[in-house]
């Protein structure tokens, strides 16, 4: 089921739109650079601000997440879940998220955060919107390698770069097919269990960053429980990139300003490594 690129279609009305993420983690390499990967949910608080969000938060990042609302997050932490029954409840849909990405026009990569269900309902053209919409890449949280190889194979073959999850209990070989059925980047999970900040970093994640840097030649992500700039630092030294989720995600329910300082603060912390 391995594919070569996830951004290569035989479609060409689905060509990707947004910038693309391989080109982004290739600049920063140049660089000697560490990406800063903010996720938030769409239309939280509300639609407005959410785009507001997004263009304020972009600056300062080199990816953004941007998650689509679900009714049954089970990988999402009470933070996450908020914004997201929040978000519900004032009628964000898949096509809101679209177009909420659209209206920000935000010049670094967006990355598609969605669980199957609302992919799957959103129809079969659903990444060929979203790739007209300025989004980059997509991230299935619950689509496992090997689940559903042909919807697997659909994805890997789409408009947009397909973000695949290890987690830090995944055994090499296993990463290594995990990787050859992705591209853009990895999302290593840095522990198990749902989002959410920690107090600290777990005592393995090295380990589980030098295991898959031994199997994959793609940039690695690193998020699950990064929310405070020293750890954003600390997280930087090992990984290409630093996820940050629920303090993003609160700091956004705060206020656009509170998310551009804890942004910015983010930012100058993984700028330091």
């Amino acid at each position: 089921m391995a594919f070569a690129s996830a951004t290569t279609s035989p479609d060409p009305v689905a060509a990707t739109v947004g910038p693309s993420i391989a080109a982004t983690f290739d600049a920063l390499r140049d660089q000697r650079r560490r990406a800063f990967v903010p996720y938030l949910t769409a239309g939280h608080p509300d639609r407005g601000r959410s785009v507001e969000l997004l263009q304020a938060v972009a600056p300062f990042a080199d990816v953004i997440e941007l998650g689509v609302p679900f009714s049954d997050p089970m990988a999402d932490g009470p933070v996450i879940q908020a914004s997201s029954q929040l978000a519900l409840e004032q009628g964000m849909s898949f096509e809101g998220t679209l177009e909420i990405a659209s209206r920000a026009s935000v010049s670094v990569p967006l990355v598609l955060f969605t669980y199957l269900n609302p992919l799957l309902a959103a129809g079969p053209d659903a990444l060929v919107r979203a790739a007209e919409a300025g989004f980059s890449g997509v991230l299935v949280t619950d689509l496992p390698v090997g689940a559903d190889p042909l919807r697997e194979e659909q994805l890997g073959r789409g408009p947009l770069s397909f973000i695949r999850l290890v987690a830090p209990t995944t055994p090499r070989e296993r990463m290594r097919e995990i990787a050859a059925n992705g591209s853009g980047f990895v999302y290593v999970i840095s522990r198990l269990g749902v989002t959410g900040a920690r107090n600290d970093l777990p005592p393995d994640l090295a380990e589980t960053v030098g295991r898959l840097r031994g199997v994959t030649t793609l940039p690695l992500c690193v998020g699950f429980g990064v929310s405070r700039p020293e750890q954003a630092a600390a997280v930087a030294r090992l990984a290409d990139g630093v996820v940050v989720g629920s303090a993003m995600v609160r700091a956004a329910g705060e206020s656009v300003e509170a998310a551009a300082a804890l942004a910015r603060e983010l930012r100058d912390a993984i700028d330091s490594v």
